[in-house]
């Protein structure tokens, strides 16, 4: 293997994992803002009342793109092992 397809594999890497969290990492951030301007509106300070919407939007985002994050996953692997011959034979 040459040290530039490790580099790739790694960066191929790291960008699927940004496109896999980031429906979900966006669902608790706008979650958040909105919990965090209703609770500056109202001025109340509850713990709970930020951190159970903001898991049950990242439960929600889960579930709607499961599909969609299996099947990236399912190419990258599917493509990965198609390669393994040719990095075999370097």
């Amino acid at each position: 293997m040459s040290p530039e397809f490790v580099t790739g594999f790694i960066i191929e890497a790291v960008k699927i994992t940004i496109l896999l969290s980031g429906p979900m990492l966006l669902a608790g951030l706008l979650v958040g803002l909105l919990v965090s301007i209703f609770q500056a509106a109202t001025q109340i300070n509850e713990m709970t009342m930020t951190f159970i919407p903001k898991m049950l939007a990242v439960a929600l985002a889960l579930l709607v793109c499961f599909p969609w994050m299996l099947q990236v996953l399912m190419d990258f692997m599917q493509n990965l092992l198609l390669q393994m011959p040719d990095l075999v034979r370097r």
